[in-house]
């Protein structure tokens, strides 16, 4: 008989006894795994189990008596929904960061356990120095107390990894691998640790199912500067062909001969480079510890895996065609579902839309939970119908509908904003001044050295001239069959200043949220290309209408309303053919020309 689970209180209590044990006076739980990826698979959810908050980012501050529970702007509704009130307090993680509001609330000479597999390296520098401005230390704590005591924790998939060809990768491991090892030595290293999950699926062709939304191996790995990779992993979820796959050069061994390896080389006394911003710090201290020597840098395959070779763009440009037929499919039922008077909540029309993806070729998942967003909760930029009750279709209001799909040739991800009924004007202003700012972007031609913080204002000017703004990125990265978040490539008021280079995907999504009345997106993804003069531009590969219906071309001027006939003729062009009947006539409405 399987023991009965804990409350949330229960559980608090089980906490602070092992910090008892440990002497500490405060425990963190970041939501975050060993891997320090976006997504967490449910066996690594330990944020979720000692607060029941199930948001994507935050950090629960554990204390002798209480307790304290920080997200950002996205989740202040949702936490409070799913964290008991009288156990947390609540704080937005911008506005009072964990580490400022632990060094205002704890006495000098104080201790904090944290799980050094769960941070930074940069974190774990960083948070050091502030605190011991307070003589408050940060201690690691060896064995993870909420592992100790997590009852009926989720057993880990075991399906095998996924070995992909060279016909949808490009390039063959072993030229990958030797190509980065090169880098390493450029950089003074005799080898790397590469820890980031979509850079050991990149370097090794594979791809696996351990992560919910992003087709990964859990694992690290290390890379000698001669192109010499070690993965550690569980070795029964390799294909017994993998060996074969990847060719000479690649070593298979279990996770937990990890600490050895990272002793082993503190032991030759060798350079290694690690990233401190991505890569654990466990890891890095562990090296560090045995005498290995440091070399702080960026993960050597980030640049390399964001620009795309030509295989994997034509892979790209084709999965986002047979996308783009999904969307179109979905989009053209709701507007006859609604027609005859039938309403759908917002869980049923993400159903619906999963459906029709499931049907095309080379489907493997969705690459994110679907945004369906009806009314007001559009506004909410990041809004999960999964965190509550699904709301219903609002007639004479707008739908929100952010999607996307993981391809065995790409990933896809797309914003579409339509009315349900009529629009209002206000519909109408807000949406042609969002797609003037997508346009603008889409039609931009700019010089080798460009970033994407230098063409961020191109997306926002028309928001900003009527006095308005959206709080989020206007682009991010995006990987091929891999993450659909992926840097360091991104467009923003802010951030690093990573030029865009030729084969960059990234999304071009400028927004309008009124709060509790409407939100909206319009997304499409874009590659960097490179044209005459020596110029650099965009290339749009997403391929579905845009709602004309709320289209005020008296907003816009002839070469805006040029550029949207064109992508509608295309999108007619490229669809058309992979539509029947009902579908088809619903797409020759939605392109027709606007004047």
């Amino acid at each position: 008989m399987k023991p009965m689970s804990e409350t949330i209180e229960q559980r608090l209590d089980l906490i602070r006894n092992e910090m008892a044990k440990s002497n500490i006076d405060a425990y963190l739980v970041p939501r975050a795994d060993e891997f320090l990826g976006e997504y967490v698979p449910p066996q690594n959810e330990r944020l979720k189990w000692i607060s029941g908050f199930s948001g994507s980012a935050g950090v629960a501050v554990i204390l002798k008596s209480s307790a304290a529970i920080f997200v950002d702007g996205r989740y202040t509704i949702q936490v409070r929904q799913q964290v008991p009130h009288k156990l947390f307090e609540f704080y937005h993680y911008i506005d009072e960061p964990p580490i400022k509001w632990l060094t205002d609330n704890l006495p000098g000479e104080s201790t904090i356990g944290f799980d050094s597999r769960m941070a930074t390296y940069s974190w774990y520098e960083d948070s050091s120095k502030t605190l011991a401005k307070k003589k408050i230390s940060l201690i690691e704590i060896k064995d993870n107390p909420i592992d100790k005591h997590w009852q009926n924790r989720p057993i880990p998939d075991f399906s095998p990894a996924m070995l992909l060809a060279e016909t949808y990768t490009g390039e063959h491991s072993s030229s990958k691998r030797k190509r980065i090892g090169r880098e390493v030595d450029k950089l003074g290293a005799d080898c790397a640790l590469i820890t980031q999950l979509d850079s050991i699926a990149w370097l090794l062709n594979i791809r696996g199912v351990d992560v919910p939304r992003l087709p990964v191996l859990l694992s690290f790995a290390t890379l000698s500067k001669a192109g010499e990779m070690v993965i550690y992993t569980d070795p029964r979820k390799l294909p017994n062909d993998f060996l074969a796959h990847v060719d000479d050069g690649v070593t298979v061994r279990e996770m937990d001969e990890l600490t050895a390896a990272l002793t082993e080389l503190g032991d030759d006394r060798a350079k290694v480079l690690a990233d401190p911003a991505t890569a654990n710090a466990w890891c890095q201290l562990r090296c560090k510890e045995a005498g290995a020597e440091l070399i702080a840098g960026t993960d050597p395959v980030l640049i390399p895996k964001a620009q795309k070779n030509e295989t994997e763009l034509n892979g790209m440009r084709n999965c986002h065609i047979r996308d783009g037929s999904a969307v179109s499919r979905y989009l053209a039922w709701i507007d006859r579902e609604v027609e005859a008077g039938r309403l759908y909540d917002e869980g049923e029309l993400s159903d619906k839309l999963e459906s029709f993806r499931r049907e095309l070729d080379d489907i493997h998942d969705l690459s994110f939970d679907t945004i369906s967003a009806a009314g007001v909760n559009g506004a909410l930029c990041h809004y999960n119908h999964m965190n509550g009750i699904p709301a219903m279709l609002e007639m004479n209001n707008l739908y929100l509908v952010d999607s996307g799909g993981q391809y065995l040739d790409g990933t896809t991800d797309i914003t579409r904003t339509v009315v349900i009924g009529r629009p209002t004007d206000e519909h109408q202003r807000m949406f042609t001044l969002v797609l003037k700012g997508h346009i603008a972007l889409a039609r931009a031609i700019f010089p080798k050295g460009t970033s994407g913080i230098q063409l961020d204002i191109l997306a926002r000017q028309y928001l900003w001239q009527a006095g308005f703004d959206y709080d989020h990125g206007t682009g991010h990265g995006v990987g091929t069959f891999l993450s659909v978040h992926e840097g360091p490539q991104r467009i923003g008021k802010s951030g690093p200043q990573q030029e865009l280079l030729p084969g960059m995907v990234i999304s071009n999504e400028p927004g309008y949220y009124q709060e509790n009345c409407f939100g909206i997106r319009c997304e499409n993804l874009i590659v960097v290309r490179e044209c005459d003069n020596d110029m650099l531009s965009f290339e749009t590969i997403t391929f579905a209408p845009f709602d004309t219906r709320l289209v005020d071309t008296s907003l816009m001027t002839p070469e805006e309303i040029t550029w949207l006939n064109d992508y509608h003729d295309e999108v007619s062009a490229k669809l058309g053919p992979m539509l029947n009947e009902d579908d088809l006539d619903w797409l020759e409405n939605a392109t027709r020309t606007v004047v």
